[in-house]
């Protein structure tokens, strides 16, 4: 593969998630679904490594990443350093520094599955992605967390 074919899928997925990124802070749930294969799957773990939830196929992301979302609710995500790496012209794979903020309405009901109205959180997206149709969209990210704080 040519050096700037190479550079140029690392651009696109760049671009990809910073949209997935934008789509979350946005609470655009199947906008950001949609950046998934239909079988994608979105994992993420807490600081200890343990899987906290495990979500499969656009439908389920759409609906369980958007249980977080909702009126009052605010989202920051950002991303910093990536290292991605080309393994052909239709699979890659890397890793994107992150780092989150959810605030949720003072009356927001607090559960097992979200234990928090504020959280504070940093680690990092380990994601495969797939070439589709002329399409790179995310075959799995899998979120690794190295703190998060929370406030109720």
């Amino acid at each position: 593969m040519e050096t700037i074919e190479r550079l140029s899928i690392i651009e696109e997925l760049r671009r990809l998630m910073a949209r997935y990124v934008r789509y979350a802070d946005h609470q655009r749930w199947d906008d950001l679904a949609n950046l998934f294969t239909p079988d994608g799957t979105f994992t993420p773990h807490k600081p200890d490594g343990t899987v906290w939830l495990r979500m499969n196929g656009r439908d389920e992301i759409a609906a369980t990443v958007g249980a977080a979302g909702g009126p009052g609710v605010t989202l920051v995500h950002h991303l910093f350093s990536d290292e991605i790496d080309v393994d052909s012209a239709t699979t890659a794979h890397g890793v994107f520094a992150m780092e989150d903020i959810v605030t949720r309405p003072e009356d927001a009901e607090v559960s097992e599955t979200i234990p928090f109205r504020g959280m504070h959180g940093f680690g990092h997206y380990h994601a495969r992605f797939v070439r589709a149709d002329d399409i790179w969209r995310i075959a799995e990210i899998k979120q690794t967390r190295i703190r998060l704080d929370f406030t109720d």
